[in-house]
């Protein structure tokens, strides 16, 4: 007997196994949504590929199943054991169940990681409502009403939480049903490289994943524990808008709820450098619209927190005291590695105390692999996704699969949009190329113009001897959209003139992409309307 896989086009449901059963094979099974078909054959197994034809679907080449392995006995026969319910967790266990292994996922929390419960849709649901303030309180058009009224923060956050609820259903409590793992609820430490411990319950797998994400980081300020501090989860569950707000720190979690906050009408001081790691043309442009809202930037560093009665002072290393009703910390994130035990797993940890892998997400333990914010690296759910997808391959087929960040893109909801791909300037010269660079102001952009909102540029940075893209950085409007083209020229290797000889419509913010790109060659202000 052996057992054979082949792929069948045209499934929907988990009946069509019979196509394969049909043609005289014992132990079939097939997936609808793997689109493929198990079965075990004595003799020629292209047998099987006529009977399904005539049965309405189409046959692909037939293969020998892939030996992955068997799992301890006892524990349900596991083939790949997740720790965490993310993005990681979930991009490794559907690609595992589409492989055929048997996965379970262990949370001891809140099913969906922090995207769907405290990170990307609370804040940019929350991010929008803010907007619509602040846009009935100061759109630019003439003859047009503004009555933005106060902010009731407790029906915004109410109104969050039951979107929230929705995709945490639709997007993971559903799927996994789909799929078919099983979710564990508990607490799960490492006893052993071979076995972990959940709700006092062995439990082994043949293969491990610590997808167990991050958490704010809560810097070791002197008073800061003492007098109270929010962070951004705990800034999207307050029910009224502080009066006066003290941020600290000035990165993309700094300046998204700073904005967020002031524009539901809190008075609100950022300390810290703003946008650390954006453009310098871009974050002066950010600094500027910041001013234009009314937000304060202290371009300094917090040593320590202190109380002043009902007030919470902040003091910066230059002596500057400013007093607020709430700070709230944005220094970045800390990985939740605490309670897992991984010494016991011959797990080891990097410098800053994520789980150290390789290029392959493997550990230095040999059956556990981790992905996602854990491992430190970019902290977008995308990514933690597709790390997840890849370590499970790499765990399960023995692949030896590494992660691509070619034009990898990141977006700061802020309004405008900071949206960045591929490389800085600063980058590429550091990476030894020769740059060339052009910065185009929104002025020029005529989206920008019609939407009487010039704020921000665009900025692309080349290699000065290929014209190759490198990298693209925008502060704009539908900033985040208008990076995906950018993505793409640098994925594919496509050059300043292409993008320059590159159709473009009219009166998007996309087209400000073309028109940086013929910056290269000319003066785009002595351009007519989509002139060439």
């Amino acid at each position: 007997m052996a057992k054979v896989e082949i792929p069948v086009g045209g499934m929907t449901c988990e009946h069509c196994e019979t196509a394969v059963a049909a043609a005289g094979a014992t132990d079939a099974q097939a997936d609808f949504r793997r689109g493929r078909a198990t079965a075990e054959l004595d003799g020629d197994p292209g047998v099987l590929a006529e009977p399904i034809g005539r049965a309405g679907y189409t046959p692909g080449q037939i293969e020998t199943a892939p030996d992955r392995g068997t799992a301890s006995r006892g524990d349900g026969g596991y083939e790949l054991a997740i720790v965490g319910s993310g993005g990681a967790a979930f991009g490794a266990a559907i690609r595992a169940t589409n492989l055929g292994a048997r996965v379970v996922l262990v949370e001891r929390a809140t099913v969906g990681g922090t995207c769907v419960n405290t990170g990307c849709v609370p804040s940019k649901t929350l991010l929008a409502g803010a907007a619509a303030r602040h846009t009935a309180a100061s759109h630019p058009f003439a003859g047009l009403p503004t009555q933005p009224g106060p902010a009731d923060m407790g029906a915004l956050v109410a109104q969050k939480d039951e979107l929230v609820g929705q995709l945490r259903q639709a997007k993971y409590a559903e799927i996994a049903e789909a799929y078919g793992f099983e979710i564990l609820h508990g607490e799960a430490r490492f006893v052993d490289a071979d076995t972990l411990e959940v709700n006092g319950r062995a439990l082994r797998a043949r293969s491990y994943l610590v997808a167990t994400g991050a958490e704010p980081k809560v810097p070791d300020l002197p008073g800061l524990v003492q007098a109270g501090y929010l962070t951004s989860t705990t800034a999207m569950e307050l029910t009224e808008v502080p009066g006066r707000v003290v941020t600290i720190g000035g990165g993309f979690v700094g300046l998204e709820q700073s904005q967020l906050l002031a524009r539901l009408g809190a008075e609100v001081t950022v300390v810290g450098r703003l946008a650390p790691r954006v453009e310098p043309e871009l974050a002066a442009w950010l600094g500027r619209v910041f001013a234009d809202e009314g937000i304060t930037v202290v371009d300094q560093r917090a040593v320590a927190v202190e109380r002043d009665g009902a007030d919470t002072v902040v003091v910066c290393a230059d002596g500057t005291r400013l007093s607020a009703g709430a700070v709230l910390v944005a220094v970045g994130r800390s990985p939740r590695v605490g309670d897992l035990n991984l010494d016991a797993a011959g797990v080891k940890l990097d410098d800053a105390g994520f789980v150290a892998v390789d290029e392959e997400l493997r550990t230095s333990s040999p059956r556990v692999f981790a992905a996602g914010d854990v491992t430190g690296a970019p902290q977008y759910v995308y990514v933690a996704a597709a790390q997840g997808n890849l370590a499970a391959e790499n765990a399960l087929d023995g692949a030896h699969r590494r992660m691509d960040y070619t034009g990898l893109p990141s977006v700061i909801f802020t309004d405008p949009a900071l949206a960045s791909a591929g490389l800085t300037e600063a980058d590429a010269k550091a990476a030894g190329y020769e740059v060339a660079f052009r910065v185009l102001e929104l002025e020029n952009v005529p989206r920008a113009l019609a939407n009487r909102d010039t704020r921000g540029a665009i900025k692309l940075v080349a290699d000065a001897a290929t014209g190759k893209v490198l990298g693209v950085h925008a502060l704009a409007e539908g900033a985040g959209d208008v990076i995906l083209a950018a993505v793409y020229a640098i994925k594919f290797g496509l050059t300043v003139d292409d993008l320059a000889n590159t159709w473009a419509p009219y009166l998007t913010m996309s087209e400000g992409l073309k028109l940086v790109a013929q910056s290269f060659k000319g003066d785009v202000k002595k351009l007519s309307c989509c002139a060439a």
